[in-house]
């Protein structure tokens, strides 16, 4: 298969593309380098990657004209679309730019799509679209009308898009809701990754709140594990289909028993800072994962202790003959 992954240099694209190509498929990654971190960590992810069968283009995904022009003359059988600007609070600051992307640019995806008469369309959702949802755990069936963040709006707006597309031109759609991706080579904006620099540098762990938020966290190569495994069931379907499948670890850890963990794994005693509640952050989340299991045959493997463990080894080693980004 040809497999179009759009933010194929970011932390899950880079990974995805990698088991990919692992399992024999021809790959086009599609990036346009947003300078929300830096870019050497993104191509650091991809610098590896087979030339003959991983091409590279860097482009911005809302340029529907140009990305059509880089696919020209290439078979296309899958896109999975990942690419998009992340970040809860982020999108709280600018939230013009947040649909601009997440919104324009997955419809401009989904034409590229139509236009290519690509009849798969995998979609990076987000757990975010529940917002404080008072049931537990989080179902798909559950109602999603009241996000808290312009990033969780965005992400239901493209989950409703791909859903149109799906009805209008008979293409297979699955909008698979992310929860809590972490692992080695994770955005240095979340959590994980931020509190294990505050270790290495001796800072005070910035905790928001009071440590009884809980988040149901998905290690990466289960996340990528679930995209493939999609992506497999689309291939085998005689009937186009839409779902939306929660992708997540089907267990919850509070914030203070996370910051524990990695400061456990590293090897630190943690000295904690409380500061007041984020504005756009949800109270927990808590995946539903009955339907990944029945559709996909998708369950996670790596539990949050073991997760921890490989993310604190890899950021020793990522950080031992390198600066510590700074903390924001």
């Amino acid at each position: 298969m040809h497999i179009v992954v759009t933010g194929g240099a970011g932390f899950i694209g880079g990974y995805l593309c990698r088991r990919l190509l692992h399992d024999g498929h021809r790959i086009t990654a599609i990036d346009n380098f947003d300078p929300f971190y830096p870019r050497a960590i993104k191509e650091e992810g991809i610098e590896d990657l087979s030339a003959q069968a991983f091409t590279l283009i860097e482009t911005d995904i809302c340029n529907t004209d140009t990305v059509l022009q880089a696919l020209h003359g290439r078979s296309v059988d899958a896109i999975v679309h990942l690419a998009a600007k992340a970040g809860v609070r982020p999108s709280i600051e600018a939230p013009m730019a947040y649909e601009q992307t997440n919104v324009g640019g997955t419809q401009s995806m989904l034409e590229v799509a139509q236009q290519l008469d690509v009849n798969t369309f995998i979609y990076g959702s987000s757990s975010s679209v529940y917002g404080n949802n008072d049931k537990v755990p989080f179902a798909e069936t559950d109602p999603v009308r009241h996000p808290i963040s312009p990033y969780a709006a965005t992400k239901r707006s493209g989950e409703l898009l791909a859903h149109t597309f799906h009805h209008l031109y008979d293409m297979t759609v699955h909008c698979l809701r992310f929860f809590t991706v972490y692992g080695p080579r994770q955005r240095p904006d979340l959590a994980i990754h931020k509190f294990a620099r505050q270790l290495l540098t001796d800072q005070p762990i910035t905790m928001y709140g009071d440590g009884t938020s809980r988040r149901d966290y998905t290690y990466v190569a289960d996340i990528v594990d679930g995209i493939v495994r999609s992506l497999h069931r689309v291939r085998g379907l005689d009937t186009p289909e839409y779902e939306i499948i929660n992708l997540g670890g089907s267990e919850t850890t509070q914030l203070k028993d996370l910051i524990s963990g990695i400061a456990e794994a590293m090897e630190v005693t943690p000295d904690i800072k409380q500061l007041p509640e984020q504005p756009g952050d949800v109270e927990r989340t808590y995946a539903d994962i009955s339907k990944a299991k029945r559709l996909l045959g998708w369950a996670p493997e790596t539990s949050i202790d073991e997760g921890l463990q490989r993310f604190a080894e890899w950021v020793r080693a990522y950080y031992a003959d390198r600066p510590v980004l700074e903390v924001s």
